[in-house]
């Protein structure tokens, strides 16, 4: 469409808007009206003749459809000319009496400008219209296919050449931004002419942007469509048809506006990228509600939802939908789900991060084209873990991927009131897996970090997380997954008809016989800060199919010195991140790559390279400039940074002014220096800052933007409406008419009034000078014409639209006796459910004064109007109550007099029973410094020019010596001045250039009584006391008496009273305060009898005063005189050595009781002596006073240690005593305190086998038998007998059951009382466990019968004997056994016989002995003796040693006795002589580990050691064991090696 504006001299000079000129359709058929005439319509005149026009139209076309389906052959051209004429418009007739003379036209024009109320309704019919006439062009393309299927034959014949001509040329275009424009134009000629489109003589080629433009051409119509137009777009296109016969141009010019004040992306550069094809759809999408301006936290699920209107609406074939962030396309996700359907477009977000925040649009196709939507989400730091830690960095992405390296990089977060950032740390996790682990082990500085040592072939996830100061911050969100390989870059992919491809690689062409490596190349470094240095390299052409590794050396400056850099490292990767280079110099680096023939030659040397920051953090931003966007927004712009490289983007901080806290307006960079900032407080003024953020971190603060106050940017107010007559004398008439709906930010300064005739086009003037109220009489017309007003509204920003034209009012006196319509209704103190309504009295007022007033009411939409009161109330204005909320309702006013009810006021508007939000209620109360009684209201939103109207019984309080106003800020208070009963009513309060805030308050007399009586107290005031007066006993017996008030000043005064008489501070007496903590104290040193009486307080601060007494006589004071007394003897005795803890007990967790007592005030001279019973006690380690405590273990606590226990402290100075007794309800604490540590560590009941019986045991850590303990058997408590015997150890406690039967079995427990619970353990003694117990019990008995009677010797033989050659050697020892034992002698392990040389004796079965005469060297040896009868024996080892005489003396080991070595019953010694086999070890009677206990009888499983001859000779093993053998019989303090059983 094309819009024009034209403006009036006298009140259009500042604002000027576009009106409708000509209005055309998307397939070139043009609307236009055809004479001028025709555009002086009313519009509902217009419509109608619109609406008429459409339905002929469509009846024509139809006709002419109906008519082509029946003929055969038609031309192509033809069915154009058709078509054409289908979609032109029929002519219209102008009436006679709309006729005007040609010099009326330039009236017409100005007027035609202005003319903007019916725009809307004629956009809207004229869609219709060309969507009808679109459906009706498609069917003549369908019917004309139709026949070509056919196969009609047609004859074409040759047209005559002819030059081309523009039969309908362009037109020119005014749109608003982001809007489309379609220029089209009809081409005629012969050929057929080729069109082409150009802008500023520049040629358009749809391909250079993509879904920017798009080129049609059908029925000889070429169009040319601009898509989402911009103000870069505006310029002059033109189209050029050129044919063989020649060319010709037709040229228009299409103008792109920007709206005032518009939205955020008006403002924001780089949306939405545009299509890159037109996408048919056959739906028509309109959207209902849409997502706005959106704030969400870190965590959190959020949904964007959008509601449409879709028609068809089909359930299987929903509209498709786009969504973007900022110029992305978004693809559903773990962090993104998206769904169409139902009505409504959603996207969610299951788990926001800052990586959410941006610019969000929703693309939907339609039959059109696509409808879209934006708005910016804004996604805040979730709580940091630690208080002050950063936020969580974002935008986590891995790049330069290859075997076992990848690049981390990332965005840093915003730092507004939190410790600067010192570095990053980066975490890696494989996938299906959940442990994180840490790359890096000190923070890195820098947003990036090279990664290596990943694992080829494995998928990985990374995260970050900042550092500062204060902690650590939440860890980003992770990465994408990605695989460490390597990069593919020797593939060839060679294409070949069909569905596969051929890829070839390098390395197979290559074959085995590479071996010798070629050197990498083009050596040079990626990444270079202050923290590492990157490597990168070319790997060599020729590798073969060998695994490949490199080697890196390094040199220092140009020297040829080279050191390998990674020795502990094995590099895969041609990338490499070397950390530890020093910061002032330079290197070079070559790469040696390696494989198992070999290594290659170096590489060429590197470029030197040194470790710096080539950048650094960017300089602050330039000048900020904030502006007015919306009432919670606000337009920020800056100039760039001097140097802007590698910006990542900008944060943008405000501050309200008067606060230091700075909030972060961003929480994602933002990439242009363009920020619409969202979420600001309606009436705050606010500062801005910015800075610009890259990979090495945040800049400087910018410089402060100068205060904003945050209100809707200035603009023309909009129309005014409601134009209505409130009287009229037959030559004048007053009119009234409603402010504009949009005032444009400002105050409106001025209304300007125009008039005309009815049936007239000429707009006049009222006056020359603007009104300015809302009430205006209009003078000097004519009796009996009908008049149309008009109004337009200005204000600072300019002047407005003119309202739409009133009614046509009658200039006739008005003489009905009943008033006028009221008017200017307005709606206040809107809530859930009431509302008051106000209203100005009629201007006429009829023939008798005005009584009263009716109010009627009726819901939006409904004509039955409610009369709301029944009486007619004389005031103007109602509160009305039960409304339902949410719904919406209309009223009307009727004035009364003594005729009746007058005219009804003109419906008022709709209102909604609906709080606005964040609405406050007026407070009463009253100043604590003044005492004065107020009313305060606090706004919830406020303009730059909003005022405060306070009103009683609503009319406003104007000057007035009762009450004052006082406005700061948003808050407004009333201030009475001596208030009483003439104040009570009802106030209210109304706040200007907002959107209806108010409210109202009734003061009540109840409420009034209560106020007067705070309002006394505060202008009579009280020193408010927290504590009354007191008294406490101090330290040297002293005595104080205080009292604490809430708030004390510097200048208040006091004075303490007792008995009468004022007390002063001075000897005996200190009296002192402290104004801060609001103590006031006097303290008596000594305090006696004398001071017995009455003590007061009396406070003086400022005009308010209070006192306190305090009546210390009788037993009070006698209580009070008795712990001063004691107190004073305690500061005595302190003076010296002194207990600051007496004795007392508590016990170790081993069970020994500790007398402790701490001492105070000693030195080295000080002694300190216990004493039990009054017998001093000696500890191995004398008590050290200077330690401060002194102790006394008690272990192995029982009865014999009670008494009474005494501490003696003493030196020069004097002595202390403490004195402790434990006996009686003492001595049961400690016992009962050791039964608790006792019973706690108590284990399970454990079972014993011995020979007398089956013994329980309950081992613990120590067991005494004044512990209360308790055994039973079966929940019988057992007492100890014969049969059930009952004892303990210090180590645990036990239960014996001698000689078992089955009685006994059955389930026991035991019970320790520790005097507050009891600790149980039990056992079940029954089943297959009293079995084993039993046939255990049985078998020690019989091994302890037989242990007990077994042969042994008693004693008598040495263990090493040294004889002279030629004496005589007797060898003599006692023996015993039940039976009598059986005696065999031994030497070097052949059995001894008795004869002339060897004497054996064995005499009363007790004394054996072996007597060797007339020793020889040939005796010497290792003799032993057998002691054995039924239930066993044993072996003692005798060594003899002869030595010739003249030799010297071998040194035995006297005073050794042989050692005797039992042996069981079964091993006995051969009867006979026999020589043993060489080779045959001695036999060890040593229990196979799975005996439970020895017994005479040897298991199966163990051989005997004379087994039974298997031939005449045979070679038993020796009978003799070796001396290190142990009796397989335990001795009886052992153990039975049966394993205990719980």
């Amino acid at each position: 469409m094309s819009l024009k504006t034209e403006q009036e001299p006298s009140k259009c000079s500042l604002a000027g808007l576009p009106t409708l000129n000509a209005v055309h359709f998307s397939w070139g058929v043009f609307l236009s009206f055809p004479t001028m005439p025709t555009r002086a319509m009313p519009v509902y005149q217009q419509t109608q003749k619109q609406v008429s026009q459409e339905y002929h139209s469509s009846k024509h076309v139809t006709q002419q459809i109906s008519s082509r389906k029946s003929s055969s052959v038609k031309s192509v051209k033809k069915e154009q000319v058709e078509a054409t004429q289908a979609m032109a418009e029929p002519a219209y007739k102008v009436p006679a009496f709309r006729e005007r003379e040609p010099e009326g036209m330039q009236e017409y024009q100005r007027m035609a400008a202005h003319f903007g109320r019916g725009l809307s309704t004629m956009q809207q019919e004229l869609h219709r219209m060309r969507v009808a006439t679109h459906e009706q062009v498609e069917n003549i393309e369908i019917a004309r296919e139709v026949r070509e299927r056919m196969s009609v034959r047609r004859e074409y014949h040759a047209d005559t050449p002819k030059a081309p001509d523009f039969l309908v040329g362009l037109r020119s275009h005014t749109v608003w931004e982001k809007t489309p424009v379609k220029l089209f134009c009809t081409v005629a000629g012969s050929p057929t002419p080729i069109v082409k489109w150009y802008k500023n003589n520049v040629p358009i080629d749809p391909l250079n942007a993509p879904g920017k433009y798009k080129i049609e051409k059908k029925y000889g119509v070429h169009g040319l469509i601009i898509s989402r137009c911009s103000v870069a777009d505006s310029g002059v296109y033109s189209a050029v048809a050129t044919n063989p016969e020649g060319k010709v141009t037709s040229k228009a010019t299409v103008c792109v506006r920007r709206p005032a004040g518009a939205a955020e992306s008006a403002h924001l550069p780089g949306q939405v990228p545009l299509l890159s094809g037109i996408h048919r759809s056959k739906l028509e999408v309109t959207f209902l509600d849409r997502f706005g301006v959106t704030f969400g936290t870190e965590g959190e699920s959020l949904t964007l939802v959008a509601t449409m209107v879709v028609v068809p609406d089909l359930p299987n074939l929903p509209p498709e939908a786009l969504w973007y962030r900022d110029d992305t396309l978004l693809k559903p996700s773990r962090w993104v789900e998206m769904s169409v359907g139902g009505g409504a477009a959603k996207l969610t977000f299951p788990h926001l991060n800052k990586d959410d925040e941006g610019l969000y649009t929703l693309r939907i196709w339609t039959k059109d084209g696509t409808t879209e939507h934006s708005a910016y989400l804004f996604v805040k730091d979730a709580a940091p873990s630690v208080v002050g830690a950063p936020g969580a960095p974002m935008d986590v992405t891995v790049s330069d991927v290859n075997k076992d390296y990848v690049l981390v990089s990332w965005k840093p977060p915003n730092t507004t009131n939190e410790p600067l950032i010192t570095g990053y740390f980066v975490d890696r996790r494989k996938s299906g897996t959940k442990d994180w682990v840490q790359c890096n082990s000190s923070p890195v500085k820098v947003c990036k970090l090279p990664v290596d040592g990943l694992t080829e072939g494995a998928s990985y996830h990374f995260r970050v997380r900042a550092v500062n100061s204060a902690g650590i911050s939440l860890p980003s969100r992770m990465s994408s997954g990605v695989t460490a390989a390597e990069v593919e870059s020797d593939v060839e992919v060679i294409k070949i008809e069909g569905k596969y491809d051929i890829v070839v690689r390098q390395e197979e062409l290559q074959g085995v016989y590479v071996t010798l490596l070629e050197p990498p190349t083009e050596v040079h470094a990626t990444e270079i800060n202050r923290t590492y240095v990157v490597l990168s390299w070319k790997p060599p052409s020729l590798r073969g199919r060998a695994p490949l590794w490199y080697l890196i050396e390094k040199s220092e400056g140009n020297s040829n010195l080279w050191q390998r850099v990674n020795t502990g490292v094995q590099i895969r990767s041609p990338r490499y991140a070397i950390y530890d280079l020093d910061d002032k110099k330079a290197y070079r680096f070559r790469i040696i790559a390696v494989n198992k023939y070999g290594p290659s030659e170096p590489s060429e040397p590197s470029d030197l390279i040194q470790k710096v920051d080539p950048h650094g953090v960017p300089s602050a931003p330039g000048q900020v400039i904030a502006s007015r966007n919306t009432k919670t927004s606000a337009f920020v712009q800056w100039d760039p940074p001097k140097n802007p490289i590698n910006l990542m983007g900008y944060y943008v901080d405000c501050c309200a002014v008067g606060s230091k806290a700075w909030t972060p307006c961003n929480h994602r960079p933002y990439k242009h220096t363009r920020f619409v900032v969202h979420g600001l407080t309606p009436g705050e003024t606010y500062i801005f800052r910015v800075q610009a953020v890259n990979a090495y971190g945040l800049s400087e603060e910018s410089q402060e933007s100068a205060p904003l106050f945050i209100d809707a940017a200035l603009t023309a107010p909009s129309a005014p409406y409601g134009i209505t007559l409130l009287s009229c004398d037959g030559s004048s008439v007053t009119l009234a008419w409603k402010r504009p709906k949009n005032t444009g930010g400002t105050r409106i300064t001025s209304y300007y009034v125009d008039k005309r005739e009815a049936g007239s086009l000429n707009w006049k003037e009222v006056s020359q000078s603007p009104a300015t109220s809302r009430v205006y009489k209009v003078e000097n017309l004519t009796a009996g014409v009908f008049y149309e007003f008009k109004v337009q509204a200005g204000n600072l920003a300019g002047v407005g639209l003119p309202s739409e034209p009133s009614k046509a009012f009658a200039c006739e006196e008005w003489t009905m006796p009943e008033p006028g319509p009221t008017y200017d209704i307005s709606f206040w103190e809107v809530r859930d459910h009431s509302l008051l309504l106000q209203w100005r009295a009629p201007v006429y007022s009829g023939a008798s004064p005005v009584t009263g007033y009716f109010v009627e009411m009726a819901k939006k939409g409904s004509s039955d109007f409610v009369t709301v009161n029944a009486e007619p109330v004389k005031h103007r204005y109602l509160k009305i109550n039960g409304l339902e909320t949410g719904a919406w309702y209309v009223f009307k006013v009727r004035a009364v007099n003594v005729a009746g009810k007058g005219k009804a006021s003109d419906v008022s508007d709709a209102v909604c029973a609906k709080a606005l939000p964040g609405i406050k209620e007026i407070e009463c109360g009253v100043d604590e410094e003044t005492g004065d009684m107020f009313l305060s209201f606090e706004a919830s939103e406020i303009s730059e020019h909003s005022k405060f109207t306070w009103s009683k019984s609503y009319k406003e309080i104007t000057e007035s010596n009762r009450a004052s106003v006082s406005t700061v800020g948003r808050r407004s208070r009333l201030t009475f001045v001596n208030p009483d009963k003439e104040d009570l009513g009802i106030y209210s309060v109304a706040v200007s250039d907002t959107d209806g805030v108010s409210s109202s308050h009734t003061i009540t007399e109840e409420e009034l009584n209560k106020v007067l009586e705070l309002s006394y107290n505060i202008r009579h005031p009280i020193v408010p006391l927290k504590t009354e007066l007191n008294y406490e006993v101090l330290e040297k017996g002293h005595v104080r008496f205080w009292l604490q008030v809430q708030k004390m000043s510097s200048a208040a005064s006091y004075r303490f009273i007792v008995n009468d008489k004022e007390v002063t501070s001075g000897e005996g007496h200190k009296i002192s305060h402290d104004a801060s903590t609001g103590l006031i104290q006097m303290t008596i040193e000594h305090f006696t009898r004398a001071n017995e009486g009455t003590y007061t307080l009396q406070i003086h601060d400022g005009k308010a005063k209070n006192q306190s007494s305090l009546v210390l006589v009788g037993d009070v004071f006698k209580a009070a005189l008795k712990e001063a007394e004691f107190q004073r003897k305690e500061h005595i005795r302190k003076q010296g050595p002194h207990f600051s803890e007496y004795l007392t007990f508590h016990v170790n967790d081993d069970c020994t009781v500790m007398l402790v007592c701490k001492l105070a005030n000693v030195k080295k001279e000080t002694t300190f002596v216990w004493f039990k019973d009054d017998e001093e006690i000696t500890l191995d380690v004398a008590p050290n006073p200077m330690s401060g405590t002194c102790a006394l273990p008690i272990p192995l606590f029982s009865r014999k240690d009670q008494g009474v226990y005494k501490a003696v402290l003493g030196d020069d100075r004097g002595k202390d005593t403490s004195v402790y007794d434990i006996s009686g309800q003492v001595f049961e604490d400690i016992v009962n305190a050791i039964a608790h540590i006792a019973g706690s560590s108590a284990s399970e009941l454990m079972l014993q086998c011995t020979p007398e019986g089956i013994r329980l045991q309950c081992y613990m850590k120590y067991y005494t038998e004044e512990m209360k303990t308790s055994w039973f058997h079966k929940e019988s408590k057992i007492a100890s007998s014969e049969k059930m015997r009952i004892g303990g150890t210090s180590e645990m406690a036990w239960m014996q059951i001698c000689e078992p039967t089955d009685k006994e079995k059955g389930h026991y427990s035991i019970e320790i009382h520790d005097g507050k619970t009891s600790h149980t353990r039990s056992f079940d003694l029954s089943g297959q466990a009293y079995n084993d117990a039993y046939a255990e019990f049985q078998r020690l008995k019989a091994a302890a019968f037989a242990e007990k009677n077994r042969g042994r010797v008693v004693g008598g033989l040495p263990d090493v004997v040294t004889i002279m050659e030629y004496k005589t050697l007797s060898l003599t020892c006692t023996v015993w056994g039940d039976p009598k034992p059986e005696v065999t002698w031994f030497k070097n392990e052949q059995e001894v016989l008795s004869d002339d040389h060897n004497q054996i004796s064995f005499e009363s079965g007790k004394f054996a002995s072996l007597t060797i005469k007339n020793v020889t060297v040939e005796d010497s040896g290792k003799y032993s003796i057998n002691v054995r009868n039924k239930y066993g024996g044993e072996f003692v080892e005798i060594t003899v040693s002869v030595y010739k005489q003249g030799e010297p003396i071998p040194e035995p080991k006297l005073g050794q006795m042989a050692r005797p070595t039992p042996i069981p019953a079964s091993q006995a010694p051969p009867s006979k002589p026999q020589t043993p086999a060489p080779s045959v070890k001695a036999p060890t009677a040593a229990p196979s580990p799975s005996l439970k206990s020895p017994t005479p009888t040897p298991p199966p499983s163990v051989k005997s050691p004379t087994p039974a001859p298997k031939s005449p000779t045979p070679a038993p093993k020796s009978p003799t064991p070796p001396r290190s053998a142990k009796s397989p019989t335990p001795p009886r303090f052992m153990r039975s090696p049966t394993p205990t059983k719980k």
